[in-house]
């Protein structure tokens, strides 16, 4: 587990074990952990008296939820008309070769998780590539790799 049990329990205690709760519980998890263990779901299960199938419902309908371990850094790029008109595809490709990871994957590391949205709403500035809160526009291929060297 990538929480320990008494994290968890401390969280749950912020919350005073309130299943009406378990959303921002589940926030607090994912933001430790990186992900949300399925440990640590069970744990919560059971002390809150909730289905586990909830849990799993909560965690695979949210996209701010994981339930699988992401990379320290979100990259995220736009594949909207814009920016694939302006290149974005072939900045993704780049990408997926540098990391050597598929879109929707996390590096071996750990150190990055490469998703793609429909749009960023940041148009003027195509193609557009976000790491973390940090939007970069204007982006190419090599410009896109230095940049994530920098994290």
């Amino acid at each position: 587990m990538d929480i320990s049990r008494e994290r968890l329990d401390e969280i749950l205690l912020e919350h005073a074990y309130d299943a009406a709760s378990l959303i921002a519980i589940l926030q607090s998890v994912q933001e430790e952990a990186g992900y949300l263990p399925y440990p640590a779901l069970l744990h919560i299960a059971d002390q809150l008296r909730v289905p586990m199938a909830r849990l799993h419902s909560l965690g695979t309908f949210y996209k701010a939820f994981s339930l699988e371990p992401t990379g320290k850094h979100t990259v995220c790029l736009c594949m909207g008309i814009a920016c694939h008109i302006r290149g974005g595809q072939q900045v993704m490709e780049k990408l997926q070769r540098n990391l050597h990871v598929a879109v929707g994957g996390t590096t071996a590391d750990r150190k990055f998780t490469l998703e793609t949205v429909r749009c960023l709403g940041c148009c003027s500035l195509a193609p557009v590539m976000r790491v973390d809160e940090h939007i970069h526009g204007r982006m190419n291929q090599s410009r896109a790799v230095e940049i994530l060297q920098d994290y």
